[in-house]
């Protein structure tokens, strides 16, 4: 980001870091992310979430520090970083994969605004009894229709409802910890048992290492804060004090939420709907032990319902707007990145919503509710990964080439040290996203299992291949253009 020439840096607006710490961390960690992994590992989650804040965030948050300063003038995104590293090539498909990648999580959050909305209204559990596969796959394409139709009438409310919305299931969240410990000191009881040291040491089996890309999922987005580093007084000194405090808040949320969750619920034997509706039960049975009654519930219920409401509003339009921004014209073919007269990517609305569509549809196949949303949420744990891997590759690429660049703030000035931990980031993402195509859901060698196996790689392949297309299209309009000219 330029500096204004008239403003001195006396005179200039800087944000206090631990201001940047909170607007990433609201925007990365929430109580569902929360939810989600531990019903895939159980309290041995506690395990990989320390794991992870120290080997995965940490090194994600400080790299991408690195890239949004060297690329401040660029957007400060990651496919803008990808093709001053390594090209317009590499530019394009980090696009193509970032945007891609935000299609499952499109889908699953316009479910989650029907989940959160039948929560508000029933007060329980029993949307299945109302709504069946076909009729809830037919409503989440209706609230995505919608919000693509009427984007230019919400998005400034929503984005207002999000600020709002984002800092309130912010504090849920920590409520909801603080609240446990003070029903400990009560008496309540403790659900998981043997509540021992066992139940936190993980197994290392295939199911555990196919379940790691929900948390890549669950704790990408460190690129966000990265955005922001020229705004602070000192980058050098206060990104990575932000990073830090990231990390004690990240360990804070998910180490404590799990332990939490453990209490209401017994970690050895889940309920099988819980990454659906695991926060309300939460938030239900909490307010019961502390003799709240539905109180806890309907306030979480209405909070959930305009943060998922919000969030669908602003994925929406950022995906559709990545594909008619920074690509050039040899890679995305012209009516692609063709604007509106309100300045809407109006094609690439249209793509958006006709990938959701094939979503909903591939999960339409499965046998209830509960196991599209899984299944969805589970398709995050791949596709994000593999779009994190981009990030890493353009790191190891400016650290190769550093004398091509200027970086206000280095993360490990030891080159060769710098790149092993930009390789080992790469790895870790890449093995997570591959091992995460194996399904989650029903026993392994099952016809449920082979099913949602065929689903991974097919919702996989049409999401990423597809951007195979594009350039091909461009080719041929560049070709018919040239044949116009002469």
């Amino acid at each position: 980001m330029k500096m204004d020439p008239d403003l001195s840096p006396d005179t200039k607006s800087y944000m206090k870091w631990p201001m940047l710490t909170l607007l990433t961390f609201t925007t990365i960690v929430g109580f569902e992310d929360v939810i989600y992994p531990f019903q895939n590992q159980g309290l041995s989650v506690i395990f990989s979430w320390i794991f992870m804040a120290v080997a995965y965030v940490l090194p994600y948050g400080l790299i991408s520090a690195q890239m949004g300063s060297t690329f401040n003038e660029a957007g400060g995104g990651l496919a803008s970083w990808s093709k001053h590293a390594l090209g317009e090539g590499a530019g394009y498909w980090t696009g193509w994969m970032f945007w891609a990648s935000l299609m499952p999580y499109t889908v699953d959050v316009a479910n989650s605004v029907i989940v959160s909305l039948s929560w508000t209204i029933l007060g329980n559990n029993t949307l299945d009894k109302y709504m069946t596969n076909v009729m809830f796959g037919i409503f989440t394409f209706v609230v995505i229709g919608l919000f693509l139709v009427f984007q230019n009438l919400v998005q400034k409310s929503l984005e207002i409802l999000g600020m709002l919305a984002g800092g309130a299931m912010f504090i849920m969240t920590v409520l909801f910890v603080i609240m446990t410990v003070v029903g400990l000191k009560q008496g309540v009881h403790i659900a998981t048992q043997p509540f021992t040291w066992s139940a936190f040491i993980p197994k290392f089996d295939t199911h555990y290492f196919a379940t790691t890309g929900l948390l890549v999922f669950a704790v990408s987005g460190a690129e966000i804060g990265a955005a922001y580093v020229t705004k602070l007084r000192n980058p050098k000194s206060e990104f990575p004090k932000a990073m830090y405090l990231l990390i004690v808040l990240t360990v804070f949320l998910t180490v404590f939420g799990s332990l939490a969750l453990g209490v209401f619920f017994n970690a050895h034997h889940l309920p099988n709907d819980l990454k659906m509706n695991g926060a309300f039960y939460a938030f239900d049975r909490l307010g019961e032990s502390l003799g709240l009654g539905k109180l806890m519930l309907h306030i979480y219920s209405f909070v959930s319902f305009i943060y998922m409401l919000s969030q669908l509003g602003v994925l929406l339009d950022a995906s559709s707007r990545v594909l008619s921004g920074d690509a050039s014209d040899r890679y995305m073919p012209s009516w692609m990145r063709k604007l509106d007269r309100t300045g809407r990517p109006i094609h690439a609305y249209t793509l958006t919503a006709l990938l959701c569509l094939f979503l909903l549809l591939l999960s339409g196949t499965l046998p209830s509710i509960n196991s599209i949303f899984n299944w969805l949420l589970n398709l995050n744990g791949i596709v994000t990964p593999y779009k994190s891997c981009w990030l890493f590759l353009g790191f190891i690429a400016l650290r190769l080439h550093e004398d091509r660049f200027d970086s206000p703030f280095v993360f490990i000035k030891n080159k060769g040290l710098a790149i092993t931990v930009g390789v080992w980031g790469f790895l870790f993402a890449f093995v997570c996203a591959s091992l995460g195509v194996l399904p989650q859901e029903g026993a392994l060698w099952s016809g449920l299992w082979w099913h949602e196996l065929a689903m991974n790689v097919v919702s996989v392949a049409v999401l990423f291949g597809v951007g195979g297309i594009m350039p091909i299209l461009a080719r041929r309009e560049q070709k018919k253009t040239s044949l116009l000219k002469h």
